[in-house]
């Protein structure tokens, strides 16, 4: 274990914290808010550290998998550590651990939130709490690959550890040029709904607040209410960005390089969109009676789907009304995710395509045992080392989802709220059912089980290895 290097990255990220914190300080000073001062006491202490640690530069800068998870796992521990205490010193959250779940919770792009009144916040912690979403949708360590990579190739392993999907590629043959042109193309979405949202009729600071919270598919907002006090014509910039973001970024990289055949080609997209458009169709006639029109019934469906499938988690009425039928649709559709290489969480479209095809071919083996029939996916053959990677992460999965469950079950709480909990937190959705509802949160859980879904957040953003790396005991013997 180069334990040097590890040392050397996450100094690193402490830099990048306080670079990060600049921007809601600045929020604060504007408005003449004294949270703003908070901002800048946790900079200096993150630049002094990081100062001391600058001084110890790592020699053998060679690293491999295992170096990379722990690195991974330890500096969004450590970010999200040292992102919390801006929320505690100012006094607008409680206690130490409603912080840091609330920071977890945008870091990781959950969502989840300890707050019963978000408008109570001053505008800079508010701004921060939203940032953070946009800091954690496409990654730490991407960011930092994109600025200050290490030599040599092993810097692939931190994109690996921290990239959603069953399997991470290059889009150009260096790993600096392919974190540069991923948040090349993070920033200019980000401008263009913030360009969007404020010719609809939004001021600078409610247009970038919201977007960061919708490229990164978050869903913290500003107001109580969520999205429901917007104009539908807001309401549709959301669906759209929502959707676009969670799209494989390499798809709008080969619409730039002007390969639109093998971007369009793309099985996991054609599969996404089918099944928004099926769920949010589905969902419209279903609670057709909630509305005075079928356009109406079918825009906050979509918005529904659109929200829950990308894991943003915005909400533009109280869902946890509707018929058991829809509410189902959207559960299913916590746990399925968007696709890889998005800035959304759960199991990933890629991921349940290769299963079900899978199946299919196991299947056929038994009825013709002599045949070698091979998985393919957008026309490629699909290895076997992503198959068993794919099953294994599935299996990890399933593990974490019902241990927690059933630490969660401590709490007493009903069977929805506590199954829909741990399922929205591990896939980084945020709202889920009854206690926990678009109209509820996380309040009321004790600080075990806030412990726990903090957890859950974090290795389901990561994609299981890199924390379960972290806590294995084989990991930290030389």
């Amino acid at each position: 274990m180069n334990y040097s290097v590890i040392r050397y990255i996450l100094f690193r990220v402490l830099e990048f914290a306080a670079l990060f914190m600049t921007l809601p300080l600045l929020v604060g000073l504007i408005y003449g808010e004294s949270s703003a001062f908070y901002f800048l006491y946790v900079m200096a202490g993150c630049l002094a550290v990081s100062l001391v640690g600058r001084r110890f530069k790592p020699k053998n800068q060679v690293f491999y998998a295992r170096e990379g998870f722990v690195t991974v796992s330890l500096s969004w521990i450590l970010l999200s550590l040292v992102g919390a205490l801006p929320f505690y010193l100012s006094g607008e959250f409680p206690t130490y651990t409603d912080a840091l779940f609330e920071t977890i919770s945008g870091l990781t792009t959950t969502g989840a939130t300890v707050l019963t009144d978000v408008e109570g916040l001053s505008r800079c912690i508010q701004f921060w709490r939203c940032f953070t979403h946009w800091i954690g949708g496409m990654g730490v360590l991407v960011l930092i690959l994109a600025v200050l990579p290490l030599s040599g190739s092993y810097n692939m392993h931190l994109m690996r550890a921290e990239s959603p999907g069953p399997s991470v590629g290059k889009l150009v043959p260096k790993i600096k040029n392919t974190a540069m042109i991923l948040y090349g193309i993070y920033l200019a979405i980000t401008l263009i709904e913030i360009t969007a949202l404020m010719f609809a009729g939004l001021n600078l600071y409610e247009a970038s607040t919201l977007t960061f919270s919708t490229v990164g598919t978050g869903g913290f907002g500003l107001l109580n209410t969520s999205i429901g006090s917007y104009s539908m014509t807001v309401q549709t910039i959301f669906i759209i960005f929502m959707l676009l973001c969670g799209i494989n970024f390499q798809v709008f990289y080969l619409l730039l390089i002007k390969r639109p055949k093998e971007a369009f080609g793309s099985e996991e997209l054609r599969y996404y969109l089918g099944i928004v458009l099926a769920a949010s169709l589905l969902i419209a006639v279903n609670v057709r009676g909630f509305f005075a029109s079928g356009w109406e019934a079918f825009h906050h469906s979509m918005f529904q789907v659109a929200s829950v499938i990308t894991t943003t988690g915005f909400a533009t009425l109280d869902y946890n009304v509707w018929p058991e039928f829809s509410r189902t649709i959207l559960f299913l559709l916590t746990l399925l995710g968007a696709c890889a290489g998005s800035t959304g969480g759960g199991f990933k479209v890629s991921r349940l395509i290769v299963l079900l095809r899978s199946v299919k071919n196991e299947i056929f083996s038994v009825i013709h045992p002599r045949s070698i029939k091979k998985l393919h996916m957008d026309g490629h053959i699909v290895e076997d080392g992503v198959i068993k990677s794919i099953q294994v992460y599935t299996m990890i999965y399933v593990m974490i989802l019902l241990g927690s469950f059933v630490l969660i079950s401590l709490n007493e709480f009903d069977f929805v709220t506590n199954i829909t909990a741990v399922a929205t937190t591990f896939n980084n959705v945020g709202p889920g059912f009854n206690m926990v509802g678009p109209a509820g949160n996380y309040a009321a859980f004790s600080v075990f089980s806030k412990l726990v879904l903090m957890f859950d957040m974090l290795a389901g953003r990561l994609e299981l290895l890199p924390m379960m790396v972290l806590l294995s005991p084989r990991t930290w013997r030389r």
